[in-house]
This record gives C-alpha cells, sequence and structure tokens, in this order.
C-alpha cells in the first residue's frame, strides 16, 4: 500500500508540474493575445470597401430576434445585400424578418430553401442562399440570427480581404447570457476559451457566424462540394480553404456578441454537439483538446484526493491542496486576460462584462470538467440534436438526418 501510495504521489506530482507549467505559458499567451486585441481594435480597418453579399440562415423565433435582425440591416457599409435563408415559407422567423427590414435601406432577400435530405439545415440553407446570389457581389459575408454585431462589424471584417492571398477573414462569438443562471453561466465559460484559441497562427478555423470571403475564392476552392452531405458549414469551409493551401485571418475586432439561455439539458445539448462535430470534422484538434481537460481534471482531482487521505492518515497535507488548486488558479488568471482583452473589442458591451466578469473568471477554472465530459461522449456517438432536428455525423461529407 505504501508503495502504490507513493507511486500516485509521484504521479500527481508529475501531473500538475505539467499543468504550472502549461498555466504559466498560457498566461503569457493570454497577454499577447491581449496585445493583438489592442493592437487590432485601435488600428484603422482600411479602405477595401467591395459589394458585399451577407448571408443568415434563420429558424424560429429566437428570443432577441429582432435586435439581432436590425443590427444585420443598420451597419456603417453602403454597398451590400442580404440573404435570409430558411427551410419553410412558414418559419416564425419569417413574418419577423420582414416586418424589421420594411424600412431597411438594404435590399432584403428571403430564401426559401426546403428541407435538407443529405445534410444539415443550415447548409442546405446558405447552398440556397448562394444560389439565388448574382456574380455582381465581390464578397461573401456569413452571419448567425443569434449574434449582434456592431455598427462597424461588415466593413472592419471585410477590409483584410483587400489582400488578395488571404482565404479568409473571421471572427468569433462571445457568449452574454440574458435571463441569468448557472447553467447560461457555464455555457458562455466553457465557449470563451475557444475565442482564445485563434490567433496569428495558421491554425484558424472559420466561424460560420462571422466570416468573409471574396467570391471568387469561395468558387475557386469548390467550397459549394464540400458542403455537400456536410453538417456543419464552417468546418467544411476550412477544410476547403486548407486543401488549397489559403490562410485564415482572426479579426478579433470583429467579436461578435452572441445571446444564449439555457437549461442543464440545453447546455450538453450545445456543448455535446460542438465536441462531437470537432471530432468529426477536427479530430487532431478534439484529440489534443481533450488530452489537455484530462490531464488538467486528474491533476485537480489527484490533488484533493490525496489531501483529504493524507488529512485523514495525520500526514502534512497542506502543499497538496495549494499544488491542486494551482492549476484552476492560473486558469481563473488567464479569464481575466482574456475578458481585459473582451473588454478591448467589445467596448459598448464593457458594463455588462464588468458585472458579469465572475462567468469568465471563476468559472475558466470548471470549464474544463464539461468539456472533458464532452469529450467522453463524443468518443461513443456521433449523433447531434441541433434546432429540433436529430443527426448522425457518419463522416465530413456524409450526414444521416435521424428525426425531423
Amino acid at each position: 500500500m505504501a508503495v502504490t501510495g507513493q507511486a500516485m504521489l509521484t504521479l500527481f506530482y508529475v501531473l500538475v508540474l505539467e499543468q504550472i507549467l502549461q498555466g504559466l505559458y498560457n498566461l503569457w499567451d493570454g497577454l499577447g493575445w491581449l496585445r493583438l486585441a489592442q493592437r487590432r481594435a485601435g488600428g484603422h480597418s482600411g479602405f477595401y470597401a467591395p459589394r458585399v453579399a451577407l448571408f443568415c440562415p434563420v429558424k424560429g423565433a429566437e428570443p432577441g430576434l429582432e435586435q439581432n435582425i436590425s443590427a444585420l440591416t443598420s451597419f456603417d457599409y453602403s454597398d451590400y445585400e442580404i440573404f435570409f435563408a430558411m427551410a419553410g415559407a412558414d418559419d416564425p422567423a419569417r413574418k419577423i424578418i420582414e416586418r424589421i427590414t420594411a424600412a431597411s435601406k438594404h435590399k432584403v432577400h428571403i430564401v426559401i430553401a426546403g428541407r435538407p435530405n443529405d445534410c444539415g439545415e443550415k447548409v442546405n440553407n446558405l447552398r440556397a442562399a448562394i444560389l439565388k446570389a448574382t456574380e455582381g457581389f465581390d464578397v461573401y459575408v456569413f452571419a448567425d440570427s443569434d449574434g449582434r454585431p456592431a455598427r462597424n462589424w461588415l466593413a472592419r471584417l471585410v477590409a483584410p480581404l483587400a489582400d488578395s492571398n488571404l482565404g479568409a477573414v473571421t471572427a468569433f462569438r462571445w457568449i452574454f447570457p440574458q435571463i441569468g443562471g448557472l447553467w447560461s453561466a457555464l455555457a458562455s465559460a466553457w465557449n470563451a476559451p475557444a475565442a482564445t484559441y485563434l490567433g496569428e497562427h495558421h491554425r484558424n478555423f472559420c466561424w460560420g457566424g462571422g466570416t468573409a470571403i471574396r467570391r471568387e475564392r469561395f468558387e475557386q476552392c469548390n467550397v459549394m462540394e464540400f458542403w455537400n452531405g456536410s453538417v456543419s458549414d464552417d468546418l467544411s469551409l476550412t477544410r476547403a480553404l486548407r486543401q488549397s493551401g489559403l490562410p485564415i485571418l482572426f479579426a478579433p475586432e470583429c467579436m461578435v456578441p452572441t445571446m444564449f439561455d439555457c437549461n442543464a439539458a440545453g447546455l450538453l445539448e450545445f456543448t455535446n454537439r460542438q465536441i462531437i462535430i470537432t471530432r468529426v470534422y477536427e479530430s487532431r484538434l478534439w484529440v489534443q483538446g481533450g488530452i489537455a481537460h484530462a490531464v488538467y481534471c486528474v491533476a485537480v482531482l489527484m490533488g484533493v484526493g490525496l489531501f483529504i487521505n493524507h488529512l485523514v492518515t495525520g500526514e502534512s497535507a497542506v502543499q497538496l491542496l495549494l499544488l491542486a488548486i494551482a492549476p484552476p488558479v492560473l486558469s481563473m488568471g488567464r479569464g481575466v486576460l482574456r475578458l481585459a482583452a473582451i473588454m478591448e473589442v467589445l467596448p459598448d458591451w464593457k458594463t455588462k462584462l464588468l458585472a458579469d466578469g465572475w462567468i469568465w473568471t471563476f468559472l475558466a477554472a470548471v470549464a474544463p470538467f464539461l468539456a472533458l465530459w464532452n469529450t467522453i461522449v463524443a468518443m461513443f456517438s456521433r449523433q447531434i440534436r441541433w434546432r429540433g432536428i436529430r443527426y448522425e455525423l457518419i463522416s465530413p461529407g456524409q450526414t444521416r438526418i435521424l428525426l425531423r
């Protein structure tokens, strides 16, 4: 028993040392991300202002839809048209869109895509909308109906495409709980680290709620072909760009405030779906994330367990507790840096960011446990539920609809 106990103690020391070193690196990386956010937020967006087709798939009258649609029609950008795409003409969102856009200065199209057969409904909606867009557009921009971007968002997202060598420009969401509650807060804390995964490197991925791409680039990369049989519009677009060797620029100044509330079941549905999609479309990232979350959780739980065991046996235990809480404290420190960076790029939301700051700091220490659970679920299931439809993700190019 003594040998086993010593082995457990040694393993704990190894794991917690790795986590402390990783946490310190994450703090350094967080400082770099903060500097990136400050530089991009304070910089001039440029003068490239091509004709834009803005695509937004919609389904249902979700909370905040009126404000979100209004934001999409109110950009400080002169030459763009909006294509709202939905599966059926009887979708409750249609009347809301028609009412909000009636006074819009920009032309608005409502595209009825029909029910999907071999792909996700969002992908099917986007494919139909793109087929309706004429060749007079220079740039395609993709947005989500649950986002509420700032007035200068479109101009800042499109401007970097002045560099014709870019594949695409992308942003990411920052989730704001509206009603409140632990589950919504945990969903926001869980989502936050994905934003800071993006940066000035070659590992960026496109996010479907905020991506701009030149039309000719979209066609050259055969994105429509990559969307065949797909449930993930953004990761399939990412695969198309990577296959062509084209870089994806991350624009943190274009972060999108996203309204989201959920209960416990909704939290698991959302987080499991994201990780299952990642497993199918970005398996290497799924493995890397799973290992990182597992080491973090095991190190913390082992430390707490050894601390309790040493208390019971009367051995010195304080050092074990201090080591066990070191990774969560470092994780919270990274959360503070992340929050500071988001306040730079979303200045209009600073009051709410400060009021709810505990979500992205204290809960940062808890989020890896949820992410580990999602990883385990993704090991045994490829089924997801998205906007009322249940899918089975057979491969990146093959999706089976199980229940509508």
